[in-house]
């Protein structure tokens, strides 16, 4: 299942860093244009046809639309009506109740203006999305009807109260960027339309912003492409390196039993303590195990330490003539003698 989820989230890293580059060359390619005038320019240059540019202006329209309930002109009008009524519920209470009507939407053609120039945009609300204001929010009380309608409404549980009417509009003198394709018609006049390949985009947002945002978004696709890639590469390794973990506790744990075996036959295998005379160093006669002895001659008290082990097991004649500790069986790089007092 890791093996599955990894490889799909390198796959899926892969498709970003993909669409990271795609997007940067589609950003790197489209041509800022900061004056309308200079438009027609360019698309002389290019044989009519740019495929991709970036203009911005203020919206305007030969043909304006004038809201019905306010003095606001725009190109793009949606008339919205909400029927509100009172009507009763199972608790015989009256409570406030709403009904949509269909909306009607209205459009002209616009146009950019930029005080140095002018370029049509040939594209519809519905293909751009564009957020659009209220122009005007009125409430139209219900006309009265007769005295029968209204008790026939009452029996019903229905009450009508009047007809609220919104209309949505985009106002002549929005600041526009839109990005698309600029083309130059029969007539002369350049216009922008919605390419058949390529981004397509209006926005209120200014020109250099705006570009930016689109540059800030390759960015984005850069970076999770690369989270992606390191998570599935995570994924894939993290069963090797659970069985690598696990191997090295193996081994840690084999040589810690390996160097008990040979703590325990060190001391198995040690000679017995024998009942020991007064000697020439001055020490008592022994009965038994003495911890101070040397393990080695069993008659001297040790006083030196082992290195890098550091085992204090014997005296300095008989840790003179060691290689190996006797009770850890490591190599001994160096003697320390130790002293008491």
């Amino acid at each position: 299942m890791l093996h599955l989820a990894g490889f799909t989230c390198c796959l899926g890293g892969v498709a970003l860093y993909l669409l990271s580059r795609s997007t940067g060359r589609v950003v790197d390619s489209i041509n800022k244009v900061y004056h309308l005038k200079d438009l027609e320019k360019l698309v002389e240059e290019e044989s009519k046809v740019l495929p991709l540019v970036i203009v911005s202006g203020s919206l305007g329209s030969e043909t304006p639309i004038k809201c019905d309930h306010s003095d606001l002109l725009g190109v793009f009008v949606k008339k919205t009506a909400e029927q509100q009524v009172l009507s009763r519920n199972w608790r015989f209470s009256w409570v406030q109740d709403s009904t949509f009507m269909q909306p009607i939407t209205k459009e002209v053609p616009w146009y950019l203006d930029d005080e140095t120039g002018r370029v049509d945009v040939a594209v519809s609300q519905g293909e751009i999305g564009l957020a659009l204001t209220v122009g005007s929010d009125v409430f139209e009380k219900s006309e009265p009807v007769s005295l029968v309608q209204r008790m026939l409404d009452y029996l019903k549980g229905l009450q009508i109260l009047g007809v609220r009417r919104i209309e949505h509009i985009v106002p002549i003198g929005t600041p526009l960027t839109v990005v698309g394709e600029a083309v130059k018609d029969g007539m002369g006049n350049v216009r922008i339309q919605k390419p058949e390949q390529g981004p397509f985009y209006v926005s209120s947002i200014p020109l250099d912003q705006l570009f930016s945002k689109l540059g800030e978004w390759s960015r984005r696709f850069k970076y999770a492409s690369i989270g992606l890639t390191v998570l599935g590469v995570i994924l894939l390794t993290k069963p090797v390196i659970k069985y690598t973990l696990k191997r090295i506790e193996y081994i840690r744990e084999r040589r810690r039993r390996q160097r008990q075996l040979s703590l325990d036959r060190v001391v198995n295998t040690a000679p017995t303590p024998r009942r020991a005379e007064p000697n020439s160093s001055g020490g008592t006669s022994r009965d038994g195990d003495t911890p101070d002895l040397c393990v080695v001659c069993l008659d001297r008290k040790y006083n030196t330490a082992f290195v890098q082990c550091g085992h204090m097991c014997c005296c300095i004649t008989c840790a003179s003539q060691l290689r190996i500790c006797p009770l850890c069986r490591e190599r001994i790089e160096q003697v320390l003698k130790i002293y008491r007092h």
